[in-house]
C-alpha cells in the first residue's frame, strides 16, 4: 500500500487524487485477464489515508474469477481497515469504467457515502457516491429490520 497524504481531505486535492488515479492503472496493468482480455485496476482509500489497490483476476473455471474492486477491498480488510473514503476503477475501455453489481454490492457492505472515481484512458474522471451507484440499495442495518 501507500499512504494517502493526511493533509488532504475529501472531495481528494489534485495531487493526492493524482495518486489515486494513478495507483488504479498501475493496478490494471496487473491484471489477470486472458480470457476476456478486459484488464480492470482499482486503487480503495482507507478512513485513516491508506490505498490498496487490485486488479482483476480470471480462472478457467469462470466463476472463481475475482474483480479488482473485491480484490482491493479483500486485501485492505485483511489488513484490518474496514472503513474506506473513495475508489479509484480503471480498465482500457473508451467509457467510464463502473463496477459490477456484485461489487456494488460488497462496496455497500461498508456505506454508501464514499466517493468512486469512473474513469477512462486518456485520465478523464466523473465522481459518484455509492450511494448514486447503487440507489435503494440493502446493507447492514437492513438485517436489524426485521
Amino acid at each position: 500500500f501507500q499512504a494517502w497524504d493526511p493533509h488532504c481531505s475529501l472531495p481528494p486535492q489534485p495531487k493526492c487524487l493524482q495518486l489515486l488515479l494513478r495507483r488504479c492503472r498501475e493496478a490494471k496493468d496487473c491484471a489477470y485477464c486472458p480470457y476476456s482480455r478486459f484488464p480492470v485496476g482499482a486503487a480503495l482509500l482507507t478512513a485513516n489515508g491508506e490505498i490498496f489497490s487490485g486488479c482483476n483476476v480470471e480462472n478457467a473455471c469462470y466463476s472463481l474469477g475475482m474483480c479488482a474492486e473485491r480484490a482491493a477491498i479483500l486485501k485492505a480488510i485483511s489488513e484490518g481497515h474496514t472503513r474506506f473514503k473513495a475508489m479509484a476503477i480503471a480498465s482500457n475501455m473508451s467509457d467510464f469504467i463502473t463496477p459490477c453489481g456484485a461489487c456494488r454490492q460488497v462496496m455497500r457492505e461498508f456505506g454508501t457515502d464514499w466517493d468512486i472515481y469512473l474513469t477512462k484512458p486518456d485520465g478523464t474522471y466523473i465522481v459518484k457516491t455509492l450511494r448514486e451507484l447503487l440507489p435503494l440499495s440493502f446493507g447492514p442495518e437492513d438485517l436489524q429490520k426485521a
